[in-house]
């Protein structure tokens, strides 16, 4: 059993499967005998919340500053609250986005990627950070028979998704090919973390 924790990211365009992968990552560890645990961005926290009910959920968007503060503000407590506490507990803290949505998402919108950076100068690094990388063709019509948030728009996904490799192609990011099944996607994201853990013991 490890003692030290690890913080890992799921990232990945709106509809890709994060949260599918990053539960079933919670559970297929558990069952392995790790002490893990699921989390979200945004945080079910107050200003969680309110970024959910009333940023996401417009009808138009509020400017990339805007999102890009309020998550930052988010994130902070988030993890003075919930994954800094969990990993001092020697726990595997998944999280289900970080940072690299703000870079991709308001980076798209146009926002500078170092002033993005530095507005999260207080985010602890995570140990790990895989991108499942989904088609966003793709994923427009598994959203059709839902109501979209406002980033949930074919243009806007597209973007977003050529920040995302940008950061993989820097190395920041792992990526899984998500335009598979659920069981092979899960299979490459369980393999590649038990890797990480293996060479970090």
């Amino acid at each position: 059993m490890r003692k030290k924790g690890a913080f890992i990211c799921i990232e990945g365009l709106d509809a890709s499967g994060k949260t599918t992968h990053a539960r079933r990552l919670v559970r297929d560890l558990k069952q392995r005998g790790f002490k893990a645990m699921y989390t979200t961005e945004p945080s079910s926290g107050e200003i969680g919340k309110f970024i959910r009910t009333y940023i996401l959920q417009r009808k138009e968007r509020v400017p990339g500053a805007v999102e890009a503060l309020l998550f930052a503000v988010d994130r902070v407590v988030h993890l003075e609250q919930r994954v800094k506490p969990a990993l001092q507990k020697g726990k595997i803290v998944v999280s289900d986005r970080y940072v690299y949505s703000s870079l991709a998402y308001q980076g798209a919108a146009g926002l500078d990627l170092n002033w993005i950076e530095e507005i999260n100068r207080s985010a602890v690094s995570p140990d790990l950070a895989i991108y499942i990388d989904v088609s966003p063709e793709i994923l427009i019509k598994r959203m059709k028979w839902r109501k979209k948030s406002v980033m949930e728009r074919l243009q806007v996904q597209r973007k977003v998704q050529e920040v995302y490799l940008k950061l993989v192609d820097d190395g920041r990011l792992v990526r899984v090919d998500g335009n598979r099944s659920v069981n092979e996607v899960a299979r490459d994201i369980l393999t590649i973390v038990l890797d990480f853990l293996k060479n970090q013991n």
